[in-house]
């Protein structure tokens, strides 16, 4: 399918570059993607241009019609460009789990990779506990989680 999706790419890159856009070519590519495409994002874009660009094609169509075509088929240019351009680095890795140390860490604000001095703890825990407890806006659950984490990162110390 990724051919497929080249081949309307360049298709409307075609249409887009041309001095006046043939409405009646752009209306029946945007159709066949909007039938045939795979992904839900293009069917989508492709079926909103759709009556747009329908409505362009005559000759006798206004510049307001032809300008709303024109961006219908600029949200269906950009998606195609989207689902085309390659992707580089880990952008669908999964997240991995977190340990209890660094949740810990975390629900505290305190740095993953390195050690911590016990006063380091003492004072983020302070830090975080001013918003957590009951009386500043806190639940009781969120105030037990981070004593329950200071205490933890004390005794791995």
């Amino acid at each position: 399918m990724d051919r497929q999706l080249s081949e309307w790419k360049l298709a409307i890159e075609r249409i887009w570059s041309a001095a006046a856009p043939d409405y009646q070519e752009a209306a029946s590519l945007v159709a066949d993607i909007a039938r045939d495409g795979e992904q839900a994002m293009l069917r989508h874009a492709a079926t909103q241009a759709l009556p747009s660009l329908r409505n362009a094609v005559p000759k006798s169509a206004d510049q307001i019609t032809q300008d709303a075509a024109l961006r219908r088929l600029r949200v269906v240019r950009k998606v195609l460009h989207t689902l085309t351009t390659p992707q580089f680095g880990k952008r669908d890795v999964e997240v991995k789990a977190l340990t209890p140390e660094e949740r810990y860490r975390q629900m505290l604000g305190l740095p993953l990779g390195r050690l911590l001095a016990g006063a380091e703890i003492h004072r983020a825990y302070k830090r975080a506990a001013k918003t957590a407890h009951p009386d500043g806006g806190g639940t009781a659950q969120q105030f037990l989680d981070l004593s329950a984490a200071r205490d933890a990162l004390m005794k791995q110390r």
